[in-house]
């Protein structure tokens, strides 16, 4: 880490903080991730902050766009921040991380699965949510567990979702089962029907194409049996309901949160709900933890091997994983959770890993 708890002088200590906040980012995502970030650099600073120094976010809106995401490491590194956190998107975030790798500012990902976050190992990026590779096998176990070995996805051009494709073709595979590849630009319904598949999992956009897609698959008859799946959240966040109402419950999804949050998630939650005039989603959480971990670790001049903090979600602690290029939380609690029909702003568990 950089020299931030030597200097005496109450200058901030400055951490570069990355969101999507304006589209085409998942800008719910974004509102998330920043109150969960933005609150607890309150309370260090309450706290007292890193060595009675304030700690000071300096915000910067990726809009899902690495070229975006890459010229705003580059800027703060200018700007001398102690570290650069956040990000929601896999591409972008695995842009942030090579740009802020090759400036040696250290890069703590909130919220970004993709595997391969840096193309070669390093010590200078590390990551709270789980990897893609972890998560997206638990889920294609569920879909095992439901009966499901022929599988559709309808999935948009991106290295996220082309690594998530083939997370799940490899893992059901190894038990006898198979996807079937569908453009999620195109008349999904028609090839969907013809397709022998029992699910259809949305690896696409929210709100677009993922909503538009749901809507004509709950209207289409011959579908009717189709379970609906978006194993990367999307039904997390309320304009997901707000959009789809009905229609957009019993669509199994990815969330790591635990079964119970102890007494300081339940805290924080209480906050965040405050901060966010809504629920907390999992996002906000990681935003939170985020900035916890690095106080700790600008704190105390350690590195991402020495820190043992306690977060919303449980302890946190780094380690190297193997296929992993960055230091890995190992592991956060991983859901697979979905709407209640009967109630479409409760959520229930169905699998937990």
């Amino acid at each position: 880490m950089h020299e931030p708890s030597e200097r005496t002088d109450g200058s901030p200590v400055r951490i570069g903080a990355l969101a999507p906040l304006t589209r085409p980012g998942w800008t719910e995502a974004g509102r998330h991730l920043l109150a969960g970030l933005e609150l607890a650099a309150r309370e260090v600073n309450d706290a007292g902050g890193i060595a009675g120094r304030p700690l000071e976010l300096l915000v910067r809106d990726t809009a899902a766009d690495p070229h975006r995401a890459e010229a705003a490491v580059e800027e703060l590194a200018r700007l001398g921040v102690a570290a650069v956190a956040g990000e929601y998107h896999s591409v972008v975030a695995r842009a942030a991380a090579a740009q802020a790798d090759a400036l040696g500012v250290p890069y703590l990902c909130s919220s970004a699965v993709l595997d391969a976050l840096t193309e070669q190992p390093t010590d200078r990026v590390a990551r709270l949510a789980p990897a893609q590779s972890r998560g997206w096998r638990i889920y294609a176990d569920f879909l095992l567990s439901g009966g499901h070995r022929r599988v559709a996805v309808a999935a948009e051009p991106s290295v996220y979702w082309a690594s998530g494709t083939r997370i799940l073709r490899d893992h059901l595979a190894e038990h006898g089962g198979t996807v079937v590849e569908l453009d999620a630009r195109a008349a999904v319904c028609d090839e969907l029907a013809g397709s022998g598949a029992t699910a259809l999992l949305l690896l696409a956009g929210s709100p677009e194409p993922a909503v538009s897609i749901v809507k004509a698959v709950r209207r289409d008859r011959r579908l009717a049996e189709i379970m609906i799946g978006a194993p990367a959240g999307q039904p997390e966040f309320a304009g997901w309901a707000a959009s789809l109402g009905g229609d957009g419950a019993a669509i199994p999804f990815l969330r790591y949160l635990p079964e119970r949050l102890g007494p300081l998630g339940a805290r924080v939650g209480t906050a965040l709900r405050e901060r966010l005039a809504e629920a907390p989603s999992f996002v906000a959480f990681e935003g939170y933890d985020t900035v916890t971990v690095l106080a700790e670790v600008l704190r105390t001049g350690g590195s991402w091997s020495s820190v043992a903090v306690e977060g919303t979600r449980g302890e946190i602690r780094f380690s190297r994983t193997p296929g992993i290029s960055v230091w890995q939380w190992a592991w956060p609690p991983i859901q697979v959770a979905d709407r209640d029909p009967a109630e479409p702003d409760r959520f229930r568990i169905l699998r937990t890993g």
